[in-house]
């Protein structure tokens, strides 16, 4: 990742700032400031750090999952050189965050960059999808915390890659999941990191069911580091997005693959509306902040992030940039080295201080000693206002610190109805923050009523992998797109996390992965409730 010119930054901004208007954004209500945070790694027991230099200046990912069936976010940590990590979370409700480590061959691989959650066989026990520079390994689910190295009975036919990205969706009604591998720079056949990128794949299941077939390269390959399966059209179908680093190539792009069911996918082009953005991309997260039921994609980079929405009336990928409008080019750092340009890594929209708007988190580290740019460059917390723009919250949530972050996770680790904080960190031990609200690490205090999601349905895809959530509170609608991928080397699968502001209740309706529309159902505010697709209730939930 080579330097950018201060100016050359700045001009493309403002260059983008006179081409766009801001989209219209909904009513959005009273907005709260940023909550506090406590960092509890070392009293949690959460001790663990990802390890080497070059190839592991890129991943560092982390997977936030339930593996013991207590409907807590366990954590499975990237170690690079050294092993990765399984902890589970023992937590009591409400209080101190707390894991303990569950060591076991099948889980402490080494290599690893990062790991997705995700249900593969759909019988209920969540499966890991390793990343790997080297063979990338599936990990089967078989409950309390145990694991085995399922390849061979998948069929996975997995090859001697860099691996950073991955996402993965059901097309159609197959018994098993697509999925997108991204890689980085090819491997020699000493297992040395070529200058080429390499080409990424995509797995789809065999006919019949049951095992994967021959990958399928997605040529060119432009070093992807994160990558997307989203209905960014609202047509039904989930395309991918993925996320290139222009440090290696001369000619590549950002790309968006058009994958539909029984067809060989391919790029959009030009004439539909796709047009050429050459950045340092590290991650992608999406949300749709307008109300129009289509996802906002945001790319970080080295210098200026990028935050896209379609241009109004687009038939096809046309989108603008609306990111200075929005104030989350997140360039500089607001603290520690402010003249240099930073490094941005993980992106995750989440509500953390529970006033119904999507805030956005930015995980940020140096690459490893480019002193051009940033090396005290902090991870932002943007919260966001009422008029849809964004301001920096993190120095007064407590969590400036100047490590090289790397992946992260937002989830509620305690079940306390806050959003917690989990971030790797390069050659330090992992950063771990209680979200304690408008008080302190002795008085959490909320901040506004939520509810928390869980999504089951029957058959294949149990966790309903590619569904859409409405949540109306009073005249406006939260929309979230359930997805696997995206981030920075690593996501999470669990609970869904929906703040509510003031309101004491709210209504809920899924569209679910194959286009059926359920009913609204009437939820509670503060409580968490699972919502089965037939018959169609939302089930209460206690911890």
């Amino acid at each position: 990742m080579l330097a950018l010119a201060a100016i050359v930054v700045v001009s493309a901004i403002v260059a983008g700032v006179a081409a766009v208007a801001r989209p219209s954004v909904p009513d959005l209500g009273a907005a709260l400031g940023p909550p506090h945070f406590v960092e509890e790694a070392t009293p949690a027991g959460l001790i663990h750090a990802y390890e080497g230099e070059y190839p592991y200046v890129v991943g560092g990912g982390v997977a936030a999952f339930d593996c013991d069936d207590d409907r807590k976010p366990d954590l499975y940590l990237a170690g690079g050189a050294g092993p990765a990590g399984l902890f589970r979370n023992t937590s009591p409700i409400g209080g101190a965050l707390r894991f303990e480590a569950v060591h076991d061959p099948a889980t402490d691989l080494v290599a690893v960059t990062g790991a997705y959650p995700l249900d593969i066989d759909s019988d209920g026990f969540v499966d890991l999808v390793v990343l790997r520079v080297g063979e990338n390994v599936i990990l089967r689910g078989l409950g309390a915390c145990r694991f085995e190295r399922a390849n061979e009975a998948f069929g996975l036919q997995a090859r001697n890659a860099w691996t950073v990205g991955f996402s993965a969706t059901w097309e159609a009604a197959a018994s098993l999941p697509t999925l997108a591998f991204g890689s980085y720079l090819g491997l020699d056949a000493q297992h040395e990191p070529t200058t080429d990128c390499d080409d990424s794949e995509l797995v789809r299941p065999a006919a019949g069911g049951g095992t994967y077939a021959a990958p399928i390269p997605l040529r060119p390959g432009w070093c992807s580091l994160s990558m997307l399966f989203s209905d960014w059209d609202g047509s039904g179908r989930r395309d991918l997005r993925v996320s290139n680093d222009r440090h290696y190539y001369r000619d590549g792009e950002e790309q968006l693959w058009r994958v539909e069911p029984g067809v060989a996918p391919r790029l959009y082009t030009r004439d539909e509306g796709w047009a050429r953005l050459v950045i340092w991309g590290m991650g992608v997260a999406s949300q749709d902040l307008t109300g129009d039921g289509r996802p906002e994609v945001y790319l970080t980079s080295q210098g200026d992030n990028k935050l896209q929405t379609l241009v109004a009336g687009a038939t096809g990928p046309a989108y603008q940039d609306m990111a200075f409008r929005e104030g989350v080019t997140a360039h500089r750092p607001y603290a520690g080295d402010v003249g240099l340009l930073s490094t941005a890594w993980h992106p995750e929209f989440a509500d953390v201080n529970n006033d119904s708007l999507p805030d956005l988190f930015v995980s940020k580290g140096n690459v490893g000693g480019e002193a051009d740019h940033a090396v005290k460059d902090p991870s932002n917390l943007l919260i966001r206002q009422p008029d849809g723009t964004f301001v920096e919250g993190a120095e007064a949530a407590g969590i400036t610190r100047f490590g090289m972050a790397r992946g992260a996770a937002l989830v509620d680790f305690n079940l306390d109805g806050l959003l917690d904080l989990v971030q790797v960190v390069r050659k330090e031990n992992v950063e771990l923050w209680r979200n304690v609200g408008g008080g302190d690490a002795a008085e959490p205090a909320q901040m506004g009523h939520w509810i928390a999601l869980g999504l089951e349905q029957g058959g294949a895809n149990r966790d309903a992998i590619g569904s859409w959530v409405e949540v109306k509170v009073g005249e406006r609608t939260i929309r979230r797109e359930v997805t696997v991928g995206g981030g920075h080397a690593g996501g999470q699968l669990g609970w869904i996390h929906v703040g509510l502001g003031t309101a004491d209740a709210a209504e809920v309706r899924v569209t679910w992965p194959d286009g059926e529309i359920g009913p609204w159902l009437h939820v509670t505010a503060d409580a968490f409730r699972l919502i089965e697709r037939d018959p169609a209730t939302a089930m209460p939930w206690s911890p």
